[in-house]
């Protein structure tokens, strides 16, 4: 059996959504210390809807893979639907992590949330 399925090597091949943006109206950050993995979400809100979602990662393919499928999940997403993004749906999308790099997906989770409490607080 493979370590990673083909969509977690799919996103990590070919990320979705990956870049910055200038005039992103909620940035979240997050980092593991223990393995060294940080993640930046942006984002864009129109009437509360994610119109656009960028992010940068640096860390391992487990970490990039689960910000590209966070990213694709959330985007044209109400905001209060995308708060609800958990860590397990990102990960039973990428058709499941090794369970040393679930945390991956907590951090894609953590980074989601942060971005949309961002936007929140520039209100």
């Amino acid at each position: 059996m493979a370590l990673y399925s083909e969509k977690v090597m799919e996103h990590f091949r070919n990320p979705q959504n990956v870049g910055s943006m200038e005039d992103a109206d909620g940035v979240g950050e997050v980092g593991n210390a223990a393995c060294g993995d940080i993640m930046k979400v942006y984002l864009k809100i129109e009437d509360d809807i994610i119109s656009d979602v960028k992010f940068e990662t640096f860390g391992c393919g487990s970490a990039i893979a689960s910000s590209s499928m966070a990213t694709q999940m959330i985007k044209g997403k109400p905001l209060r639907e995308a708060e609800q993004l958990t860590n397990q749906a990102v990960a039973e999308a990428l058709d499941g992590l090794p369970p040393h790099k679930l945390h991956c997906s907590v951090l894609a989770q953590q980074a989601v949330r942060a971005a949309i409490r961002d936007y929140y607080e520039s209100l």
